[in-house]
């Protein structure tokens, strides 16, 4: 038996209903502004590197939590799209340094206005408060994205 309550249960359930909304929500947004749902979290994953050296492909995979030969061929179609830039790292050549162009840093620009104002709205419905999001940035999120703020 659980211990469990119901309304345990049904915190749960409001929760992954609302996140799922808000992935599908995510997805037709950057579709609107002709990415994949991965193109956008990729454009998110460059962008948010705050630090010095700009994001490898090895920082895309890990955040992404996908493969590294995934990542290239990702940064390979984004490449393509005109949405970064590749170069290799200074101090290691094997290493392969991502920085957006002007035009992906205007559409990840529109669609993160977008994004915030949903997530703000969600969390209203949900009552989560802006301490609790900060806290999940700054430690449920801390792992997937070292050197990022």
């Amino acid at each position: 038996m659980s211990d469990l309550t119901d309304a345990q249960y049904n915190v749960l359930l409001t929760f992954r209903c609302a996140l799922r909304e808000f992935l599908v929500w995510s997805e037709q947004e950057a579709a609107k502004a002709g990415l994949t749902a991965q193109q956008h979290q990729l454009l998110l994953v460059i962008r948010a590197r705050t630090g010095v050296p700009p994001a490898s492909v090895g920082d895309v995979a890990s955040a992404l939590q996908i493969r590294h030969h995934s990542a290239v061929g990702l940064v390979r179609r984004a490449e393509t799209m005109k949405l970064l830039e590749r170069c290799r790292d200074l101090h290691d050549h094997r290493v392969v340094r991502l920085v957006l162009t002007d035009k992906a840093r205007v559409i990840l620009a529109d669609l993160s206005r977008v994004h915030l104002a949903e997530l703000e709205r969600a969390a209203e419905m949900l009552q989560i408060s802006e301490e609790f999001l900060q806290h999940l940035s700054a430690n449920f999120l801390g792992a997937a994205t070292k050197g990022y703020t």
